[in-house]
């Protein structure tokens, strides 16, 4: 059987930032006009007025600073509280295949690969720009790979379950080596006016290169020992959003169109089917905690990374074992652990062992055990 390789990974972070304290400025100026708009209906107890939000509250719950964002003056206006997206033509490059051709030429660099070497584009990240053409495909072309791409969805968990197809393609001769890019331009369905999520989410786009063993020259490849993949239908995290919509005759802006979550229920009923995944993969693997040099885990929450780390393994972990990136780049859906990968591996040493993980709405969960060269 092939050996597969992680050979290469890119990152394309957003120019622009925003602060938890010009987020809390805009966002509790927006409460201050809604409830004064509507302060006959909120004293009559027809509307429920909204309350502010806080720095101390988002740091506490989330570990969240800061975060990248595509365009920052829309998300600041009371007024609009979304980003500003210019519409681009048919004939223009799609934003998130612009973001996508960015972080795979770094992935392919670090691989020491070029287009040429590539035989297929896996676009796996928790919402596509559009139905069709797929934006792989807009990608495979803008890098003139030939081959096939294709687009999937797997929430927060795309990037790992993208990994995977990657590796079986490769696996099965397929593909003799595969590109597979996380591009999450979350600030386009987070609802910024709910307090509850609000802070939650920054813009990104990863890339990793996957190709066997035999073809890798890269000088920081990493053999894959295993994947893991796990789904369980669950409600706690949603977006309606889809092509039905129209159909049903609703409002354009109703609530459940962006991204929801039960919060509490998410970390009680999460927390422990990532650990135990991790857990039972490990032993699969032949691997005890006590071998393993790093945990690059979904960055959602600090609170939920450093649970699952601990249970993991069976004691406190440190930042260094567990790196965090959340609290600059906060939640980037699928590509956050592949952020963690990218910036935390190159200290460690050829049979270091590490971790991805990830874990989010389906309730879905990948793990992919891997080890350097």
């Amino acid at each position: 059987m092939k050996q597969i390789v992680i050979s290469g990974t890119g990152l394309f972070t957003p120019p622009e930032t925003i602060t938890n304290e010009e987020l809390v400025e805009s966002f509790n100026e927006y409460v201050r006009r809604f409830n004064e708009r509507n302060a006959e209906a909120i004293e009559r107890g027809e509307v429920r007025a909204l309350g502010p939000s806080y720095v101390e509250f988002i740091e506490k719950a989330s570990g969240i600073k800061s975060r990248y964002v595509m365009e920052k003056q829309g998300v600041l206006d009371p007024d609009r509280m979304y980003p500003h997206l210019p519409k681009r033509s048919n004939d223009e490059l799609s934003l998130q295949a612009e973001i996508a051709v960015t972080a795979i030429r770094e992935a392919l660099k670090n691989a020491n690969k070029t287009p040429e070497d590539v035989d297929a584009v896996i676009m796996s990240c928790a919402n596509a720009q559009r139905a069709y053409p797929a934006v792989a495909i807009e990608i495979q072309a803008a890098l003139g790979i030939k081959g096939w791409a294709y687009d999937m969805n797997v929430a927060c968990s795309a990037a790992t379950f993208g990994l995977q197809a990657a590796i079986n393609a490769v696996q099965s001769g397929a593909a003799r080596c595969v590109v597979t890019v996380n591009p999450e331009i979350t600030s386009a369905h987070l609802e910024w006016r709910d307090r509850d999520c609000h802070f939650i989410f920054g813009d990104v786009c990863t890339a990793a290169v996957v190709e066997a063993a035999e073809t890798c020259t890269s000088d920081n490849a990493w053999d894959v020992l295993g994947v893991k993949l796990q789904t369980q239908f669950s409600s706690n995290i949603r977006n309606n959003f889809g092509f039905m919509n129209r159909c049903e005759d609703r409002e354009a802006d109703e609530r459940d169109l962006l991204f929801m979550q039960e919060g509490r229920k998410v970390f009680k009923e999460v927390c422990p089917m990532a650990a135990e995944q991790i857990s039972t993969h490990l032993a699969e693997a032949g691997v005890t905690p006590e071998g393993v040099n790093r945990l690059w885990l979904h960055q959602a929450n600090i609170n939920m990374n450093d649970l699952v780390a601990r249970k993991v393994m069976g004691r406190d972990v440190s930042i260094e074992e567990a790196p965090i990136i959340l609290d600059r780049y906060a939640n980037t859906a699928s590509a956050g652990s592949i952020i963690a990968f990218h910036l935390y591996n190159q200290d460690l040493k050829a049979g270091d062992t590490g971790v991805i993980c990830s874990f989010g709405a389906g309730y879905s969960i990948g793990s992919l055990v891997v080890r350097k060269r």
